[in-house]
C-alpha cells in the first residue's frame, strides 16, 4: 500500500491548517515556486493532473457547493462533544472563546430535522417488520413519534455495519446536541502545547500506514516554532503565509511540504470518486432533504443532483479498485487493518481538549469514513432498488451531511491554496 494512505488517516492537520527535497540544486526563486512548483501536472499513480483539479473545483463546483452547505439540511450537525477519550483520563480541556462551541436551542434547529432524522421516504418508513418492532422498541427513545421510532430499528442494523468506517457518536443519547456549523466554523483556536501535540502524534504515529522514511509532522513544541506560533494569537483573520511556508516551503520542510500539498490534492480525488459512485442513492425518487419546508426541500434536491452530475462528469476520476490490488486474501486483510485503523482514529476524537477542534475532527473523520463506506459498496449501491427503503446500502442523515461537509473544506483547501500561490509570487 502507498505512502499517501497515511495522509488519508492524518489527513485533518493539512486541511485545518488551510483555513520534495532541494538536494544540491539551486532553490527557485519565489516563496510560491518553492512551496508549489513540484505540485503540478500529473499525482504519482493517478491519470489526472492538479491543473484539472483546480479549475474543476474552483469555477465549477465550489460556489454551488458552498451554497448547497449553507441550507438548513447540511447546516445542523448532531454531535456528541461529551464522550469521554477512551485513551488517557488527564485530558486538558482548552479554556480559550475560540475553542467553544455555540450549541442550537431546541427552537433553532427545524422541526423536520429534529424530528425525522431517519426520514427519507413514507414507503420506507412502513415497512418495518413488526417482530423487530417488538424487539427493539424498547431500545428507541419513546418520545420520537412511532414513524421515527419504526425508522430508526430499521436504520439500526446499518448503524452496526462491519462495513463502517467509524465509531459514530450515538445521536439518541441525552449528551448529543446540534450545533450550527455556520456560526462555528473551522478556524485556528489557539488549541496547541503537550496535549494537542500528543493527539496528533497519536493519529500520525501509531494509527498510520507509512514507510518509515516519511518524517513525521513538524513539532510545534520544537525549537524554533513557538515563536511563530504566537503571533497566531493576534486575532488577525486571513492568510497567514508564514505559517504557509513554514508547513509546505520544499526547502523548509526538507521536501515534506510539497508531498502533503499533493496529498491533499489525492484526499480531493478519493472523496469526488465517492461522490460519484453514491450518485444512484440520492437519484432515487422517494430520496429527501427532509427539513419540513417542502419548497426548499424540493430545491436543495435540485441542486444536490446538479452538484452530483457535475462530479459524475469529472474526466479524470480516480480509480478506486487500485486501493487494494493484488491477492484477494491480503487486499481484505488489508482493507480490514485499515478500516480498525480509521475507527480508531474516530474513537481519539474525543480526547481533543478543545471542542471547536473536536467537532471538526469528529465530524471530517466520519465524512472520509463515509466516502469510503461508498467506495467499498459499489455492488450494494449497483442492486438498490429503484424504490422503497435500501436496506443492504444506506446513508443516515449524519453520514449525508457529515460527507458533504467534509468535501466542503477540501474543496475550501483546494480553493486556498490558489490564493496562496497569488500571495506567494512576490515573496522570496
Amino acid at each position: 500500500m502507498d505512502h499517501r494512505w497515511g495522509f488519508l488517516i492524518g489527513f485533518l492537520g493539512a486541511v485545518g491548517l488551510l483555513g520534495s527535497g532541494h538536494g544540491g540544486q539551486q532553490p527557485p526563486e519565489t516563496a510560491a515556486q518553492r512551496c508549489f512548483c513540484q505540485v503540478s501536472g500529473y499525482l504519482d499513480d493517478c491519470t489526472c493532473d492538479v491543473e484539472t483539479i483546480d479549475k474543476f473545483n474552483n469555477y465549477r463546483l465550489f460556489p454551488r457547493l458552498q451554497k448547497l452547505l449553507e441550507s438548513d439540511y447540511f447546516r445542523y450537525y448532531k454531535v456528541n462533544l461529551k464522550r469521554p477519550c477512551p485513551f488517557w483520563n488527564d485530558i486538558s480541556q482548552c479554556g480559550r472563546r475560540d475553542c467553544a462551541v455555540k450549541l442550537c436551542q431546541s427552537d433553532e434547529v427545524p422541526d423536520g430535522i429534529k424530528s425525522a432524522s431517519y426520514k427519507y421516504s413514507e414507503e420506507a418508513n412502513n415497512l418495518i417488520e413488526e417482530c423487530e418492532q417488538a424487539e427493539r422498541l424498547g431500545a428507541v427513545d419513546e418520545s420520537l413519534s412511532e414513524e421515527t421510532q419504526k425508522a430508526v430499528l430499521q436504520w439500526t442494523k446499518h448503524d452496526d455495519s462491519s462495513d463502517n468506517f467509524c465509531e459514530a457518536d450515538d445521536i439518541q443519547s441525552p449528551d448529543a446536541e446540534y450545533v450550527d456549523l455556520l456560526l462555528n466554523p473551522e478556524r485556528y483556536t489557539g488549541y496547541k502545547g503537550p496535549d494537542a501535540w500528543m493527539i496528533w502524534n497519536v493519529i500520525y504515529e501509531e494509527n498510520c500506514f507509512k514507510p518509515q522514511t516519511i518524517k513525521r509532522p513538524l513539532n510545534p513544541l520544537a525549537s524554533g516554532h513557538g515563536k511563530s506560533e504566537d503571533t497566531w494569537l493576534e486575532k488577525i483573520w486571513g492568510h497567514n503565509i508564514t505559517e504557509f511556508q513554514q508547513r509546505f516551503d520544499g526547502i523548509l520542510t526538507e521536501g515534506e511540504g510539497p508531498r502533503r500539498l499533493k496529498n491533499l490534492y489525492f484526499l480531493y480525488l478519493i472523496e469526488l470518486r465517492a461522490l460519484s459512485k453514491v450518485v444512484p442513492f440520492f437519484e432515487r425518487q422517494d430520496f429527501q432533504l427532509f427539513t419540513g419546508n417542502k419548497v426548499q426541500d424540493a430545491e436543495n434536491k435540485m441542486l444536490l443532483l446538479e452538484i452530483l452530475h457535475e462530479i459524475k462528469s469529472f474526466p479524470l476520476h480516480f480509480d478506486e479498485n487500485s486501493f487494494f490490488a493484488g491477492d484477494k486474501k491480503e487486499a481484505n486483510k488489508l482493507k480490514e487493518d485499515f478500516r480498525l485503523h480509521f475507527r480508531n482514529i474516530s474513537r481519539i476524537m474525543d480526547c481533543v481538549g478543545c471542542l471547536k477542534c473536536r467537532l471538526w475532527g469528529k465530524l471530517q473523520t466520519q465524512g472520509l469514513g463515509t466516502a469510503l463506506k461508498i467506495l467499498f459498496s459499489e455492488k450494494l449501491i449497483a442492486n438498490m432498488p429503484e424504490s422503497g427503503p435500501s436496506y443492504e446500502f444506506h446513508l443516515t442523515r449524519q453520514e449525508i451531511v457529515s460527507l458533504f461537509n467534509a468535501f466542503g473544506r477540501i474543496s475550501t483547501s483546494v480553493k486556498e491554496l490558489e490564493n496562496f500561490r497569488n500571495l506567494l509570487q512576490n515573496i522570496h
